[in-house]
This record gives C-alpha cells, structure tokens and sequence, in this order.
C-alpha cells in the first residue's frame, strides 16, 4: 500500500462509528451527512429497481416534476434491466447501494472491494449513466469499501433524515411523520423505493407518504430534487477524514 493510501486507510478507520451516529455526522462530516444548499432538500431512494414500486414512483416524481437520485443495487439492475434504465431515461440520478444489500462490517476487504466493484460495473451497464454517488447498506462502511469507493470515484453520501418505510407496520402517515421530525433546508431524505431488504410491500406507505412530503418542502419554501444540485462539496470530506 503506497504511502497515501496508508493515511487514507488510518484516517477513514474511525468512519463507521461516527456514520452511525446521526448528530456526530451532522456536526463533523456535514457532507457526507448530506447537509446541502439551505434552501433546498434532496430526495433519494434506495434498494431499487422494483417491479412495481419503481415504475408507480417514477410516475409519480414525473407527474410532480421532481427528480431525484437512486441508489442502485447492481443485482436488482441486472434482473430489472428495462426498469433500471427507466430511472436513468427519466432524468433521475444514479446512485451505487452495492450489489447486495449486505453489511459491510461483517465482510472482509476483498468481498467489499469485488462487491462495489461489481455493482458499480452492473449499474453503468445497464444504464448507462455512471455514477456519481455512492451509500452502503445500512449507512454503514468499512476502510477497504471507502478506498474502493474513492478510486472508482464515487463520493459516499448518507442522510440526515428517513421515512422508515422498511417496517411491517409503516403507514403513508408514519412515514411522512418521521420525514417531517427532522427535516430541515439542506437536508437529505432516505426513502426506499423496494422490499428487496424490507418488508413485503412497505413501500406502499412510502408512495402514499410522498405527496405529502413534497407539498410540505414547496410550502417552506423548499425546492426539491437530487443530489446533483444539493450543493455538497465534492470530495471535500474524502481528504479529511
């Protein structure tokens, strides 16, 4: 390992810990937090494509005149290929979720490494968008996957705010609740557009909640759309961390 990638590795070990605690990445890592421009809020999914809630989503988002960013499992793309290529024809923004939706801490480096690789080749295959972003499952990373990420160039990004959509017992008002708990100008909203890793059918609570999610941002004042114009720092947070 070059000397470079020696630091980079010792000063992204402490990465998982603070991803984990929600106020902790706010104050110190607002990027990859997805602190952006105050006056706007971006809106991403995670774990699609889907069969059938992708497709009702990307309708909806056309209807509202709202784009938003995708983050991809390679898997699901290479088995949904037309509606994987649907999100990038419809102007939404690709993200990487990985190829499997699994915790990194529990594999080794070059499980980590094959897998971000694999998913981010999948993902630009099939839509031929290469990506820009990328979030791991369960906003948890490791140091091998945060190197991985950094050469394929894909600047991790978490949340600051999250539906929790994936639960048996979510409803479109519980969603739109947990939303609303914490969202604020410049934040970044975590919904899932799947049950790949969820339960059956949850992101139906998800479809009801957005609507009202929407309205809610554009009577604050708020614009909504992807992280492409959030305005992050790009790869500011990389050299620090």
């Amino acid at each position: 390992m070059t000397p470079l990638r020696t630091a980079f590795a010792a000063l992204t070990q402490p990465l998982p810990a603070v991803a984990a605690i929600g106020p902790l990445r706010r104050r110190l890592l607002p990027a990859l937090a997805g602190l952006g421009h105050p006056r706007h809020v971006a809106l991403t999914f995670d774990d699609g494509p889907h069969p059938d809630a992708t497709p009702e989503l990307l309708r909806m988002l056309g209807n509202a005149g709202v784009r938003a960013t995708f983050f991809l499992l390679g898997r699901m793309a290479e088995e949904l290929p037309e509606v994987a290529r649907a999100v990038a024809d419809a102007g939404h923004e690709i993200g990487v979720h990985g190829y499997d939706h699994r915790l990194l801490a529990k594999r080794g480096p070059a499980a980590t490494r094959e897998d971000l690789d694999r998913a981010t080749a999948a993902i630009t295959a099939v839509t031929g968008a290469r990506p820009r972003w990328w979030r791991p499952p369960y906003g948890v990373a490791n140091t091998a996957a945060l190197l991985e990420a950094h050469r394929l160039g894909l600047q991790p990004v978490l949340w600051t705010t999250w539906g929790r959509d994936w639960t048996a017992s979510c409803t479109p008002d519980s969603v739109y609740r947990s939303v609303l708990r914490k969202l604020d100008g410049g934040g970044t909203i975590l919904l899932h557009d799947s049950d790949v890793a969820a339960a059956p059918k949850c992101w139906l609570a998800m479809l009801g909640a957005l609507p009202p999610i929407l309205t809610t941002c554009r009577a604050r004042g708020l614009a909504v759309g992807p992280l492409a114009e959030h305005g992050l720092s790009p790869r500011a947070e990389r050299v620090h961390w």
